[in-house]
C-alpha cells in the first residue's frame, strides 16, 4: 500500500512560504492605507539606498513588495523556529507589536528618509501598529494552525 503524503512540503517550507506571502500582502495593504493617506510613511521607503524617479512607479513598487516578500520569510522563520506550539493569535499580536517596535526604535535609523517614532503624527503610529498586528497575526496563526494540523495527522496517521 501506498503511503499518503498529506504536506506536499516541509513545514518550515510552509513557514517561509508563509513569510514571503505575509511580506507581499503587508506591503500592498502599507500602499494602499499610504494611498489613502491614513500615513505619512510609503512602503517604497525600502528603495531608499537606490537612485531614480523609477522607485515612484509601478517598477518601484513590484520591487518593494517583492523585497517585503524575502525579508518577511526571515520574521516568519522565526516564530516557527520559537512560537509555532502557541495556539493563541495573542501571540501573533505580541509578535507583531514586538516587530513594529523593532522596525520604528532599530532599524529606522538605517533608512535617512524616516524619522524617530514619536517625530510621527498619531494616525501614522495608530495605522503601523495596527498594520504590523495584522502581519503578526497573519504570521502567527498560519504557521501555528499548520503545525497543528501537521501534529494532527500524524497522530491519526501514525505511518507518515
Amino acid at each position: 500500500m501506498e503511503e499518503k503524503n498529506y504536506y506536499a512540503m516541509p513545514l518550515i517550507t510552509m513557514a517561509a512560504v508563509t513569510g514571503f506571502v505575509a511580506g507581499v500582502i503587508g506591503s500592498l495593504m502599507g500602499y494602499l492605507v499610504y494611498y489613502l493617506n491614513f500615513t505619512e510613511i510609503s512602503p517604497g521607503i525600502i528603495l531608499a539606498p537606490w537612485k531614480g524617479d523609477w522607485k515612484h512607479g509601478w517598477p518601484g513598487i513590484l520591487l518593494a513588495v517583492a523585497i517585503y516578500g524575502l525579508v518577511s520569510i526571515l520574521p516568519a522563520l522565526i516564530y516557527y523556529g520559537t512560537l509555532k506550539k502557541r495556539k493563541s493569535f495573542w501571540w501573533g499580536i505580541f509578535y507583531g507589536v514586538l516587530i513594529f517596535l523593532l522596525v520604528f526604535l532599530v532599524i529606522y535609523p538605517l533608512f535617512p528618509e524616516t524619522k524617530s517614532l514619536l517625530a510621527y503624527d498619531f494616525n501614522t503610529i495608530l495605522t503601523g501598529i495596527c498594520t504590523f498586528i495584522l502581519y503578526g497575526v497573519f504570521i502567527g496563526y498560519s504557521i501555528s494552525y499548520e503545525y497543528e494540523e501537521f501534529l494532527y495527522l500524524q497522530e491519526v496517521d501514525p505511518k507518515r
